[in-house]
């Protein structure tokens, strides 16, 4: 469950690190990136060490308290062994479960909500229509925001040809409708009749519906079936988590020369930085976060957009 942070006053940060990393790697496995960030990798448990210019930014994940605590002691140790030259004060925060990070504070959520484009009175409607239809369930939709973000990826990439796995209600689907040309056309896959039968009404509403081919069914027998050349301009990935990494693989090949994957709550809600959390759909996070950032075919970001989401373009 734990994650703890500390962050200790010093001009000194890219000394203490590149020391760090030498010495321990001796004994643990400790690598230094071209940024200067350095991770120390543990039995118990993992430590991340940033620099910046007036301090040194500490970061432990450990699967249980005791691993957390036996990772600090560690660090804290030999940081201290190493500052000759001054006196270091190393707080550690109490360890907080990942689910408990505050991912975008709300008052910075309200911010960007009023300083995007408006989402419309259809996509407004749909919103309140969302809510009293499926109560909790409702938080799967994506927030006004993202779905501007969707619109203006669509056009960038300058998109013809898109797939979105996982439809819900529709809203994300009117978004990257609204930014296709009118010959556009979305491939958009669920399995819910119950909730589609929502987005069809809205589509219609929309104006979007004839750029819309809903197919109700397993995704990944979708997408198997389609053509295997790279014709894909963008796809958007918001469905069952388990399922992500197979959605990626299907949806990558397809991507034609700077096509465009978004997969959407790639943070799932902090637990991913969590190592406590061991359900298959965090493994599977976890896995495919990995494997995208050292995926040769793409260049990727990801964005700390609500609950995370990861854009990669094909090379």
């Amino acid at each position: 469950m734990p994650v703890s942070t500390a962050h200790v006053a010093t001009s000194r940060s890219s000394r203490y690190i590149k020391q760090l990393i030498s010495h321990m790697g001796h004994k643990t496995t400790a690598e230094l990136s071209g940024d200067g960030r350095g991770t120390l990798t543990f039995a118990q448990g993992t430590c991340v060490l940033t620099p910046s210019g007036d301090h040194l930014g500490m970061i432990v994940t450990a699967g249980d308290a005791e691993g957390v605590a036996g990772v600090q002691d560690v660090v804290t140790r030999h940081l201290l062994r190493f500052a000759t030259q001054e006196s270091l004060v190393v707080d550690w925060t109490e360890p907080v479960s990942g689910s408990s990070l505050q991912l975008v504070d709300p008052v910075v959520g309200d911010y960007l909500l009023d300083h995007c484009t408006p989402a419309g009175d259809v996509l407004d409607e749909l919103v309140v229509k969302t809510r009293e239809a499926a109560g909790d369930a409702s938080g799967m939709q994506v927030s006004r925001d993202e779905g501007a973000l969707l619109t203006m990826l669509v056009r960038l990439v300058g998109a013809r040809h898109a797939i979105e796995v996982g439809v819900f209600t529709g809203y994300s689907s009117i978004c990257i409708a609204q930014g296709l040309p009118e010959d556009g056309r979305l491939l958009a896959c669920d399995v819910s009749d119950e909730w589609t039968s929502i987005a069809r009404d809205y589509w219609e509403r929309a104006g979007v519906a004839d750029r819309i081919d809903l197919k109700v069914g397993p995704a990944l027998e979708t997408l198997r079936a389609l053509p295997a050349e790279p014709y894909v301009d963008i796809a958007f990935i918001d469905a069952d988590k388990e399922n992500y990494p197979a959605y990626y693989e299907e949806i990558v090949q397809r991507l034609r020369p700077g096509g465009l994957v978004v997969l959407d709550n790639v943070f799932l809600g902090g637990r991913v930085m969590d190592p406590a959390y061991q359900e298959e759909r965090h493994l599977a996070m976890r896995r495919l976060n990995d494997l995208i950032a050292t995926d040769a075919r793409v260049d990727s970001v990801m964005l700390p957009v609500r609950d995370g989401v990861t854009l990669a373009r094909r090379r």
